[in-house]
């Protein structure tokens, strides 16, 4: 039968279950991408399992999130991690070499292979022929230690690419046309393939900007074809001998099937506060702002920078804009400051940052309060950017430098002069100066870990009781992000790897109540949140699920979980149902008193179980979707748990 790309990448690595959509199937993991927002966590966990040494082709660490230092905290967690990665053979991406995904793009990524990394935009990566997602930290933990990665098989979703982008147009407006389409759940479950003539106008890079956002769209991952473009960009970073083509057979069919034609896409904008929210930019044209903002993994590439230099050359941006240049890489930032297009930003009124994630995390460049920002970033979820009540927009980098030049959002189709022609550098940049490669296993045997004072071991859990009676101490509406649940920025990140500190900022954007309340249900059985559709969608920061686990959540009930978030909870020992009847949601109230009798033996028996509302002569119905094995971790507590006991199982035989 013939297969399209994302069948064939899937079909190399099977290890476990068949190719039939939403059956559970393990696959082998290549290459594994860990940041230091959640690095951190991981290195912890590969300590507990005792681990040796990294058993995949590649793993990486990378230092992009947390590189404003502030105090002890960040430099000491980077010291950490440079030494476990030393001891367990992963390369270490130093501070100031930049984003993670076109970092590893550039150097490490391999046609063909697959990649598991502890960043919802992994699938950045996806635009190299290769099927990269996105898990939490002890999922890609578990893959360094050479277990296979578990998820449910999703559908093909093929989208045909036809025309060209015209001038003013580029590959951010594609997929915010996607979201536009489909909104923020539009991908859950599926892989998004993409093909067809329209793929011979668009760069390697112009791909990653596609692949990188079908996470807010929820996908799986997004897979584009190895095909001469990519041999092309490999060639170009001295990495030929890594190509490898990849392309859909002939007569390959797609389980989903759209078209996008790209001489037909404008100029897009997602409003705040979600990636969904897009509109033509004509429609709000003339709306003030505050901030401009390039850069982000959602906008990586030499041309993103290159055109918008090209832009304001010899202008100067609008009075009280702050205009924001954040490099996504030490080798592009080169490159730039090499062609002269640092100088014409910095001209026309620039603020130049280091290369590193900063504001698309809220880790610097938060905007002024009740002011818009316009960003180049992939998410505009509320309080991400570290301004509680901000208002950001996103956009491609043609609509945030014109704007920058009128101070107002304005469709650039409108200017009165020509779109500049960007030519890529004679040669391009390589630089590997701040890309330490593993060490051999008899120096890495040497190293000791190097734990600072904010470090501290991951708390214990208990197993899942058989019966619980628990307070529902949230109740919440669709679209809940992970910001939400645990925000980001230059306050919380730093206790990344001190769980009992990080909890203390849980669901604090929808109640400042939920810690003291969450730490008093510790001790009376815990308690339970309930949600919307989408729940847990963003990023894929497993401290989402260990905070208000630490907290005492034991049940997330919901009308349905993005797919990352629902793991991690698993992960984590939290029970993740949702309602077999969506209207039962409104027959739930915060302060309500859920209870589950026999637990176990309703787990096991069915999908299907009753859940009681005390007080309320309610009953109503629940679902889980777990696999045995997924049933085993949250009553054992969680992955720790587990792991721990299959080993105390293999040593004892």
């Amino acid at each position: 039968m013939p297969l399209n790309v994302a069948q064939k990448l899937i079909k190399a690595h099977l290890v476990s279950g068949e190719m039939n959509q939403g059956n559970e199937i393990g696959l082998k993991i290549d290459q594994t991408l860990t940041q230091d927002a959640t690095g951190t966590m991981v290195m912890l966990e590969l300590e507990a399992m005792g681990l040796e040494r990294a058993k995949t082709e590649v793993s990486a660490q990378y230092v992009d999130h947390n590189v404003i230092q502030v105090d002890h905290k960040n430099p000491d967690d980077h010291l950490f991690l440079q030494s476990a990665t030393r001891r367990f053979g992963l390369y270490y991406s130093r501070p100031g070499n930049g984003v993670s995904h076109p970092v590893h793009m550039q150097r490490l990524a391999k046609p063909g292979k697959t990649l598991l990394g502890s960043d919802s935009h992994t699938c950045a990566n996806g635009c190299m022929g290769m099927l990269a997602m996105g898990a939490g930290g002890i999922d890609v933990a578990m893959a360094i230690a050479g277990e296979p990665f578990y998820v449910k098989m999703p559908q093909i979703w093929g989208i045909k690419l036809t025309g060209k982008l015209a001038d003013w147009v580029s590959a951010k407006d594609v997929i915010l046309e996607l979201l536009r389409r489909h909104d923020v759940k539009g991908g859950v479950g599926k892989i998004i393939e993409y093909y067809g003539p329209g793929l011979e106008n668009l760069s390697a890079m112009d791909r990653h900007v596609i692949a990188n956002m079908g996470a807010e769209l929820g996908a799986t991952t997004s897979v584009f074809p190895s095909d001469g473009e990519i041999r092309r960009f490999l060639k170009e970073q001295e990495r030929e001998d890594d190509w490898l083509e990849i392309l859909a057979d002939k007569g390959a069919t797609y389980d989903i099937d759209e078209e996008i034609n790209l001489s037909e896409v404008v100029p897009l904008i997602a409003k705040p506060s979600s990636p969904g929210n897009v509109v033509p930019v004509s429609s709000i044209a003339g709306t003030p702002i505050y901030q401009s903002y390039i850069g982000s993994s959602a906008n990586p590439g030499y041309r993103d920078f290159a055109i918008v230099a090209q832009i304001v050359n010899g202008k100067q941006i609008a009075d009280d804009i702050s205009f924001d240049i954040n490099p996504t890489s030490r080798q592009l930032l080169t490159d730039l400051v090499q062609e002269g297009h640092i100088a014409s930003l910095l001209q026309s009124g620039a603020r130049l940052h280091q290369a590193g994630c900063n504001g698309c995390i809220g880790m610097g460049q938060a905007p002024a309060t009740g002011r818009n920002s316009l960003r180049t970033t992939p998410r505009n979820f509320p309080g991400r950017s570290g301004t509680k009540e901000d208002s950001v927009y996103l956009c491609s980098p043609e609509t945030a430098a014109v704007s920058a030049l009128t101070g107002k959002i304005t469709d650039p189709r409108t200017m009165d002069f020509k779109y500049p022609k960007v030519k890529d550098p004679k040669k391009p940049t390589i630089d590997v100066n701040l890309l330490e490669e593993p060490l051999p296993l008899e120096k890495a045997r040497t190293f000791e870990l190097h734990k600072g004072p904010n470090i501290s071991s991951i708390p214990q859990m208990d197993e899942m009781p058989d019966h619980l009676v628990i307070p529902v101490l949230l109740k919440m509406g669709d679209n809940i992000s992970t910001d939400e649940i645990l925000a980001g920025g230059a306050r919380v990140l730093p206790f990344r790897s001190n769980i009992p500190e990080i909890s203390k900022f849980a669901f604090e954007i929808i109640d400042k109540t939920y810690y003291k309340r969450g730490m008093e249900s510790v001790s009376q059985g815990g308690h339970a949140i309930v949600g919307g559709f989408n729940y847990g969608q963003g990023s894929s920061r497993e401290h989402a699920a260990l905070a208000p686990r630490h907290l005492g959540l034991r049940v997330a009930l919901v009308k349905d979980f993005a797919r990352i978030h629902w793991q991690n909870l698993i992960n984590f020992g939290v029970l993740p149902v949702t309602f077999v009847n969506v209207d039962d949601y409104d027959k739930i109230s915060n302060g309500d008193v859920l209870e589950i009798s026999n637990l176990r033996y309703n787990l096991n028996q069915g999908r299907e179980f009753p859940i009681t509302i005390k007080g309320k002569n309610h009953l109503i119905r629940v679902q889980h979707a777990l696999s045995e094995r997924h049933l085993e971790i949250v009553l054992k507590g969680g992955l720790i748990n587990w792991i721990r006991d299959k080993q105390k199982n293999v040593t004892n035989l």
